[in-house]
């Protein structure tokens, strides 16, 4: 299935840059250095196509980094909840524990002539 979603996606988006690319080769010059646009002392000469596809990488780790930044409250909740469940299925194991030791000696009333459990919701016998 992932060889299939990796024909179905990164194929047709490969080509699509490839494509991109040969149609936006032209050289621009980026600058950094915003009072002096005439003579820049921070400028890059780059293809257009390097320019855009670089600014839409940065742009989708900055979306990633704000958003894992934004749930660091919700994974924290779930760290402290599972810590809990820990701590509660550590105490369920000690009481089963402590209960199973007790019910070996003690013995359950016997009701009906199915015994304690008798029949479900149903009627039928257990």
């Amino acid at each position: 299935m992932r060889k299939f979603f990796t024909a179905l996606v990164v194929i047709p988006l490969g080509i699509f840059f490839v494509i991109f690319a040969v149609a936006n080769r032209h050289l621009v010059t980026v600058s950094f250095d915003p009072f002096n646009s005439a003579t820049p002392t921070v400028a890059v000469t780059l293809p257009l196509f390097v320019v855009i596809i670089a600014v839409a990488m940065l742009g989708v780790l900055a979306g990633g980094l704000a958003t894992w930044f934004r749930q660091g409250r919700f994974r924290r909740a779930a760290r402290q909840h599972e810590a809990e469940v820990r701590e509660i299925r550590t105490q369920l194991a000690d009481l089963r524990r402590q209960t199973g030791r007790e019910q070996r000696f003690a013995a359950l009333p016997q009701r009906g002539i199915y015994g304690s459990a008798g029949r479900d919701k149903q009627g039928a016998t257990l």
